[in-house]
């Protein structure tokens, strides 16, 4: 079974090769948008600092992102990227500061302290290990809902969105089908359930 982690809170380490300063920080982003938020606030607070390049993945595959900001391509965001990759981090953000400190680091020089920064930060951070769900989407009446809900076993319940019937997001470690077999039970027949993605939380 895949593991993946992600980051509970905002960790930063900084590294010194040849007087150039790295500084990394790897936080959470669930999205693009949290992503970008954070890139933002690196440049904000190291308004001198030369280069600020990143990294980003989801824990679906569907978003990776790199950003080598101006360093010859290839040296920086990508290697940031397989730091996290290595790592089985998802649903996070990585941003490397770099001050030139003067001496030319070549290709392999970068490649290596970009993501040995990365890594660093990584060492730094809180954690967490998140569990691959199968997704399924169930729409029942509000006293089945409630019986869904209090079950809670074999799945967790994602979200909820309530009209003149509930439509459940339900997550399931395991096995769809046994959840099937159980929501229908549950219904009495009368949940339709339809089988979704993947995802973790």
């Amino acid at each position: 079974m895949e593991f993946l982690r992600t980051p509970v809170a905002l960790a930063e380490a900084e590294i010194e090769v040849k007087r150039s300063r790295f500084i990394a920080v790897v936080g959470p982003a669930q999205d693009e948008d949290a992503a970008g938020r954070r890139i933002a606030e690196q440049r904000l607070a190291h308004p001198r600092a030369r280069h600020h390049c990143s990294a980003f993945r989801v824990a679906d595959g569907s978003v990776e992102r790199s950003d080598d900001d101006g360093e010859p391509a290839g040296t920086a965001g990508g290697p940031m990227l397989g730091a996290l990759d290595g790592a089985h981090v998802v649903n996070a953000v990585a941003v490397v500061t770099r001050y030139f400190g003067g001496v030319l680091l070549g290709t392999g020089g970068l490649v290596r302290a970009y993501s040995g920064a990365v890594r660093e930060a990584l060492a730094a951070a809180s954690l967490r290990d998140l569990t691959r769900l199968q997704t399924l989407t169930v729409v029942v009446d509000y006293a089945i809902a409630a019986r869904v809900e209090a079950a809670g076993n074999p799945w967790r319940v994602l979200g909820a969105q309530y009209g003149a019937s509930v439509t459940m997001r339900l997550g399931v470690p395991g096995d769809p089908d046994a959840a099937r077999a159980r929501l229908r039970d549950l219904s009495a027949g009368t949940a339709s359930i339809e089988l979704g993605g993947v995802t973790y939380a």
